[in-house]
Order: C-alpha cells, then structure tokens, then sequence
C-alpha cells in the first residue's frame, strides 16, 4: 500500500478524535450560556423533529441543484455557516469576556472573517480547520440539548436514512456532487499529494486512471457520532477518566474510531459508501460498553 492510500487511515481517525475532543471542550461555554437546540433535552419528539429538518432541508436543496439554482444553493450554505458560527462563537467569546457590547462586536466580527476565509480562500486546510470548530461547535450545542437515550434513537434513525439515501434513492450522492462542484466548505478533505490545492485541483480527476486529487468525508459523518460522546458525558454522572470523561462517552469516542475503520475498509473499494451506519452502529455499541462497564445497567 502506497502512502496516498495510507493517507486517510491516519488523517480522518484524528480528525474525528479532534472533533470529539473538542466538541467535549465546547460543551462546558455552550452549556455555560444556555445555548440549547431544543428547549426539553428530554422530549421524545426531539429526534424526530431533526429528521424532519433534515428532509425538509435536503429536498430544498436537492430543487436548487435539479433545477439549475446551484448559485443559491451557495448562498443558503454560506447563511447556514455564518449563523452556526455565531452560536459557536457566542459560547466561546462570553466564556473570555462579560463585556456585552465586547462581546456581541467580537461574535460578529469572528464570525464574519471565518465565513468570509471559507469563501475567499477555501484551500484544504482552511476548510479543514475550520470545519472542526464547525463540527465541534455543532455537536456541542446538540450533544447538550439531547438526553443520551434520545441521541441513541437519533443515530439510529439517521444510519437507516444515509443508508437508503446512498443506496436506494441515492439522492444523497447527488447532494454530495452538488456541494463538491460548487467547492462548498462542509466537508473535510486529505489531500492525496504534498502539492494539492483545493482551489486548484478540487476533488476531480488528475489523471487517465481516475485518481482522485484527494479524499473527502462529509462534516456530518463526524458530526453524529461527537452528538453521542457529548450527551453521555453531559447527562450521565459518576467516576470521570482525568476528572473530564465518563466510561460512557470514552467508549462512545472508541466505538466510533472502530467504526470508522469499518468505513474505511468500504471506502478502498472506490465506491460512494452511506458513513453513518458504521460510524453510528460502533459509536453507539461502544457507548453501551462503557456504560455497563461504569456500573448504570
């Protein structure tokens, strides 16, 4: 195996490993500044209600992209961005500063120059490191807005939905071309070779044997599984590995690396692979490892 197909075995472990990390480090001033997603962390219709987001959502764009509108498309993506930088950086700015006017210049201005960077100057590294704040900050705000026993459901529904949008409908790949033609800044991408740029190359072809410029993962495939991570070590109490995390959230953070190898392995086949049913079957399996093993069965 050469080292541009060893490449992502070692990039996208670490960059889910980031995500969690600091998804459990953006818990602490999300939670601090009552920043919730959902107003009963313990209603039912909670997850239900995400999905239906998520439909009504994905059909929007999907209309955009049947219908020739991809420069709209663009523009809701970069609204959705902006304003998810906004609640991130609201947690993290009050977390510093008590100065409200402080504060509310500091939340706009960051929020604006991060946005602005994603779309003036998306080479990979950008996009990558900003997208862990992105994914971080996300999975912090719904991590804490969720009872882990409805984030379990959560991932569940979501692992049968990518499954039948990849491998039936598959109007899920079509939403992923779109997004990739457009060079829209939702995704993590490694490159294959030291010179790549994103700006350039984009994923396309580089050569007559259909080698791709470099390796992506959807935002949300390392989103889902951090949900997890972050609800078990906010909701459930008890014994914390370094006074910072519970057996049920480690094992969480465990399962998911597990089933992103799982991911990988399907992913060397070169075909568009649904992410979420291994990445949320392991995260949740090793979820439920750690919470036998700290004593809450």
């Amino acid at each position: 195996m050469d080292v541009k197909r060893i490449i992502p075995f070692l990039v996208i472990p670490l960059l889910l490993i980031t995500v969690e990390i600091g998804a459990l480090m953006i818990s602490l001033p999300v939670q601090a500044a009552g920043i919730t997603a959902f107003e009963d962390p313990a209603s039912l219709a909670n997850p239900f209600v995400f999905i239906a987001i998520l439909l009504v959502f994905t059909g929007f764009l999907l209309l955009l992209i049947k219908y020739g509108k991809k420069e709209w498309l663009a523009v809701i993506i970069g609204i959705s961005i902006f304003l998810t930088f906004v609640y991130i950086f609201t947690a993290l700015v009050y977390a510093v500063t008590a100065d409200q006017n402080l504060g509310i210049f500091l939340i706009i201005a960051l929020s604006i120059l991060a946005t602005v960077l994603l779309y003036k100057y998306p080479e990979w590294y950008i996009i990558d490191s900003l997208g862990i704040l992105i994914a971080a900050g996300v999975a912090a705000i719904f991590g804490s807005s969720l009872e882990w026993y409805l984030v379990v459901l959560l991932l569940v529904l979501l692992a049968v939905y990518d499954a039948i949008s990849v491998y039936k409908t598959k109007h899920m790949i079509t939403l992923a071309e779109g997004v990739i033609d457009l060079k829209t800044p939702i995704l993590f991408v490694i490159p294959k070779k030291r010179d790549y740029s994103f700006i350039r190359d984009g994923i396309g072809k580089l050569d007559d044997g259909g080698e791709r410029a470099a390796f992506i993962i959807g935002m949300g495939d390392l989103i889902m599984p951090s949900i997890l991570v972050v609800s078990a070590n906010v909701f459930l109490q008890g014994w914390r590995f370094a006074g910072i995390i519970n057996l049920p959230a480690l094992g969480a953070m465990i399962g998911s690396l597990a089933g992103l190898a799982v991911l990988l392995h399907f992913v060397s086949s070169g075909k568009p692979q649904a992410g979420l049913p291994p990445l949320n079957g392991g995260t949740i399996l090793g979820f439920l490892v750690g919470w036998v093993l700290a004593g809450f069965l």
